[in-house]
């Protein structure tokens, strides 16, 4: 007999209160503390999941809504610009959130002992007390988005890829009877992980229950025939989905949904194969209507951009399909979905020689649309390039996936964070002033000198190589630590179900039960970095025309007064015009840096560690906590967007930007986000000529495009009367916005970007 909690707990009036929740979760902490990290967790579910179940809204047609609370457990949990992962606390937003419920000294006095130990107790903070000495000094500030620094740590365990194709299979029974399989044939005579397991289990039930109870309250209330006609399928799917496999594509979604919803993880992964059968069974015996099955995808959409936030992920087409013909069914639906509901998922579609150009052709009208989705992938360039990043075969390479800003990693075989940030811009800073901060005067990294100490360019490029190293290798140590503490700590007993190879072995995600422990680095300012190196070989070294101590001056001043002297700088060669010197600096760099970064595989616990150049609006952010730079760039000012080139540099076309962004090696990292603006004439003009242009682009070994279709004019007119354009999306790097949502500079920079 399962123990399941009060099914009016989430509504009744002591529980309601939030210094219940809190004080149940804390205690319920503690007295698991000397308890397998599996026992914990569970136990600590087991309290949060009746809190964060909220009821359904009326017209959602999936029920699972949430709340998220202050204080908890989850693989990821952003506020502000720093993450959580595993147990964690949002402080002032816990005060303001309790605040109104205090009524006596006593209950402030508690509130203050809980908060005081969670401060240390959260994960965060356990992961930071374990820095070495030298960590501790690079990494001397969480806060990447207003401190300045080279390297920065993200606390996340973002991107989980779990398979969602299992589960559809399976269903709750089946997934139930793997685990109690194993548990009966294990060995030990108490198995925590197992155990753990099957209570997460229970509480998935829990919330099937939860939600049969809402849906029927709803029915009591409804007075169109269609909706009761309605509610009444949606307790006939949470009762199915209880006892049997999905059978059908809503019971497959519902299932899907709340295991979503508990997990914590927002990567939907490759729908088209999950759902993909059951949608073509449905429709071809007449169960579903195309137009049910539109409203059914529709509706999953909309779920996900109101209830997860962030940067979901859907991935549709491809290789490596079971049921391709299915799958591109499905795909259908989901393409249309996204012209309904913009802005999340962020729909992705994998292309291929063959594959069906209905589907090219309805993506182009999306993008056309000024959708910004979907996201288009070469998995002709992409499934070598993964093969070679991860050193995998090509079957595990073609389930290569992505998360977040468009990381890769394998779908439910891999894990691509926690991530950490490298601002490639300030580690050049630090090697022109010999390991000075010049905005704060702080020492980081290695002291090498400054640039008036380096005879040569060749100097100069060593000495940056063995600052970035420096800074490399301590992120990469705090990568690998990160999971180590993780494993300790959590089981992560909802990702660790649907991951290989986690319930043959017996071991939770991180404590040994991934196939492949991965990392990422985000690296930001790729192009600013070697633009302005080619700039100071040529300007400074080779023409002579400004020497290094005045260049110094230049970057420290912001070139005041020196327009003549920074014109120099900016005319030196620019990436994204098939200029040689300039795409040979950025192979370079591109390869140094990428290497770098891969080999680290060789000194920690990581099977890959590998760069991203996939910037969200980051590259604006550090921007700001970045002087001048050699290129011409001014201070504080966006650095250049994943291997773009920097904005407005790019001044030969789009065939030499293609061609200057595929020199740049594919399989040396886990992703790069190419951003292209079209204007809505050459995008909807002349489609067989964006056709051929995109061809080319794939042809030439490009990996993906994030698009956006818009008119200089609109974004313009938007920055100036925001009311009128509030509907107008943008791609900023990894994730599509409203435009007008987003800071003046960020703006700025997605303006200044060359127009096609």
């Amino acid at each position: 007999m399962v123990n399941y909690p009060a099914l009016t707990s989430h509504t009744s009036e002591g529980l309601s209160d939030p210094l219940i929740y809190v004080h149940d979760f804390t205690n319920t902490y503690k007295n698991h503390l000397l308890y397998p990290p599996a026992v914990r967790e569970a136990a600590c579910l087991k309290v949060q999941i009746p809190w964060i179940l909220q009821p359904m809204q009326k017209g959602d047609l999936l029920a699972g809504r949430k709340r998220t609370p202050f204080l908890g457990f989850t693989p990821i949990q952003g506020f502000g610009n720093i993450d959580r992962t595993g147990y964690y606390m949002e402080e002032q937003s816990l005060r303001d959130e309790l605040e109104p419920y205090l009524q006596t000294e006593e209950q402030k006095v508690e509130l203050e002992e809980l908060i005081a130990y969670w401060q240390t107790e959260n994960t965060n903070s356990k992961i930071r007390v374990r820095y070495t000495e030298v960590m501790a000094r690079e990494l001397w500030t969480d806060n990447w988005g207003v401190e300045s620094g080279v390297i920065y740590p993200l606390y996340r365990m973002a991107g989980a890829h779990m398979d969602m194709d299992k589960l559809v299979r399976l269903g709750l029974p089946g997934l139930r009877a793997e685990i109690r399989e194993k548990l009966v044939s294990s060995a030990e005579t108490y198995h925590p992980l197992y155990e753990s397991m099957l209570t997460a289990l229970d509480m998935l039930e829990y919330s099937m229950i939860y939600y049969i109870e809402d849906v029927k309250q709803a029915l009591e209330q409804a007075d169109q025939a269609s909706d009761k006609l309605h509610l009444k399928r949606m307790v006939e799917v949470l009762e199915a989905i209880r006892y049997h496999a999905p059978r059908h594509l809503d019971e497959a979604m519902q299932l899907c949904w709340l295991y979503m919803l508990l997990s914590g993880s927002m990567e939907h992964g490759r729908m088209d194969v999950y759902f993909g059968d059951l949608l073509v069974q449905d429709l071809n015996t007449d169960f579903i209507s195309e137009l049910e099955a539109q409203e059914l995808v529709t509706a999953y959409w909309r779920m996900i951009l109101g209830v997860l936030g962030r940067d979901a992920r859907v991935i549709v087409g491809g290789v490596g399909r079971r049921n391709p013909e299915n799958g591109d069914r499905f795909t259908l639906f989901a393409i249309e979905a996204s012209r309904h509901v913009p802005f999340r998922p962020q729909l992705s579609l994998r292309c291929n020689k063959g594959m069906n150009p209905e589907i090219l052709a309805k993506a182009l009208d999306s993008l056309g649309e000024g959708t910004t989705f979907p996201i288009l992938y070469n998995d002709e360039a992409n499934v070598p390039a993964v093969m070679h990043a991860f050193d995998v075969s090509r079957e595990e390479a073609e389930q290569y996936a992505f998360f977040g800003c468009g990381e890769y990693m394998l779908d439910h075989r891999s894990y691509g964070t926690p991530s950490g940030v490298i601002n490639l811009v300030k580690a050049l800073e630090l090697t022109l002033f010999n390991g000075i901060d010049p905005l704060t005067g702080r020492e980081l990294g290695l002291k090498l000198g400054t640039l008036s100490d380096f005879a040569t360019i060749d100097d100069l490029w060593e000495a940056y190589q063995k600052q970035l190293k420096h800074h490399i290798d301590i992120i990469a140590d705090q990568e690998a630590l990160e999971y180590k503490i993780v494993g300790e700590e959590t089981s992560l007993l909802f990702i660790s179900m649907l991951y290989d190879d986690c319930i043959t072995r017996g071991k939770a995600v991180f404590e040994g039960g991934i196939r492949h422990l991965g990392g990422t680095l985000e690296t930001y300012g790729n192009i600013t970095a070697s633009d302005s190196l080619v700039a100071i070989k040529k300007v400074i070294y080779e023409e002579q025309k400004i020497t290094k101590e005045r260049l110094m001056e230049l970057i420290l001043t912001n070139f005041t007064g020196a327009e003549g002297e920074r014109k120099l700088l900016l005319e030196a060669p620019k990436f994204g015009n098939d200029d040689d010197e300039a795409d040979q600096m950025a192979v370079l760099y591109h390869e140094f840096v990428c290497n770098t970064v891969r080999n680290q595989r060789d000194r920690t616990d990581l099977d890959s560690y590998l760069v991203v150049m996939i910037n969200n609006d980051a590259n604006t952010t550090l921007g700001r906590l970045t002087l001048a730079s050699a290129d011409g760039r001014l201070a504080y000012s966006p650095m250049s967007n994943g291997n773009a080139p920097s904005p407005g540099m790019d001044r030969n076309g789009i065939t030499a930007l293609f061609n200057s962004m595929t020199k740049l090696d594919a399989g040396l990292h886990a992703g790069s986000s190419q951003n292209i603006k079209f204007s809505k004439q050459m995008f909807n003009g002349d489609r067989p000529k964006l056709e051929a242009l995109l061809d080319t682009f794939f042809e030439l070994g490009g990996t993906s495009t994030n698009i956006s279709v818009v008119s200089k004019e609109d974004l313009q007119n938007a920055m100036k009367e925001p009311e009128k354009y509030a509907n107008l999306i943008v791609r900023v790097g990894g994730f599509s916005a409203y435009f007008v949502t987003l800071n003046h500079n960020v703006q700025r920079e997605i303006l200044e970007r060359t127009l096609y």
